[in-house]
């Protein structure tokens, strides 16, 4: 099993830190922060004690993908939801999703996408409904959303992401979608969303998924 399939726990005094391989695209926000809880080049690179728990909390927050998690040493996991259900529709690359994620395809075993995922969009992800970088070079599409939505009256709550066999994501609960340059752009409670990267009405399906004979659980 490579690096890249395995989880590492980065262990301190009073929290543990998980790196998780199969969701990580090497983003960077985690060695930009400002600390020293994780530092390019060092062994281990991620040293928990270097910051508080909480300072700690809020670097693990930033990650957009939910592969990297913190644990307390008393056993309890102190993240919690964003008030808000997002999608952001990156510019060429995954839609983030955050806030009450309950998610189609993950494993027991990934804590973050709880929170915070990265869903390819592409269509060429090998770990599919997660982004794996396969777009790079190879999709193009800036984020633009041209629909508004039905609205909403309400935040929060669980937003299910569901897959249709060999078509979009199927995501349903409160909602808003962001476009690539952060705009708040649709907001309702259900909607299908491309992820075969042919679709002419991106983010959303227009069922170009049949005619490309895109394949996927």
């Amino acid at each position: 099993m490579s690096d890249d399939e395995k989880v590492f726990t980065y262990g301190g005094s009073e929290a543990e830190v998980d790196w998780d391989g199969r969701l990580c695209i090497h983003v960077g926000e985690c060695g930009r922060a400002s600390n020293e809880l994780f530092v390019g080049g060092r062994q281990p690179w991620c040293q928990p004690d270097e910051v508080p728990p909480d300072e700690a909390l809020d670097v693990v927050k930033r990650c957009p993908t939910g592969a990297i998690t913190l644990r307390l040493k008393d056993g309890s996991a102190p993240e919690t939801a964003d008030d808000e259900n997002s999608v952001t529709v990156s510019n060429n690359g995954p839609l983030y999703v955050r806030g009450d994620l309950a998610i189609d395809g993950a494993a027991d075993d990934m804590p973050g996408v709880k929170f915070r995922a990265a869903l390819c969009r592409c269509g060429l992800s090998k770990r599919k409904p997660f982004c794996d970088n396969s777009h790079e070079g190879e999709f193009k599409d800036h984020g633009a959303v041209g629909e508004t939505g039905d609205g909403l009256d309400a935040t929060g709550g669980t937003l299910t992401v569901g897959r249709a066999k060999n078509g979009p994501l199927l995501l349903a609960g409160n909602l808003v979608i962001r476009n690539g340059a952060g705009r708040v752009a649709w907001k309702g409670t259900k909607c299908a969303l491309c992820r075969c990267g042919q679709s002419k009405n991106k983010p959303f399906c227009d069922g170009s998924h049949k005619a490309a004979g895109f394949t996927a659980d």
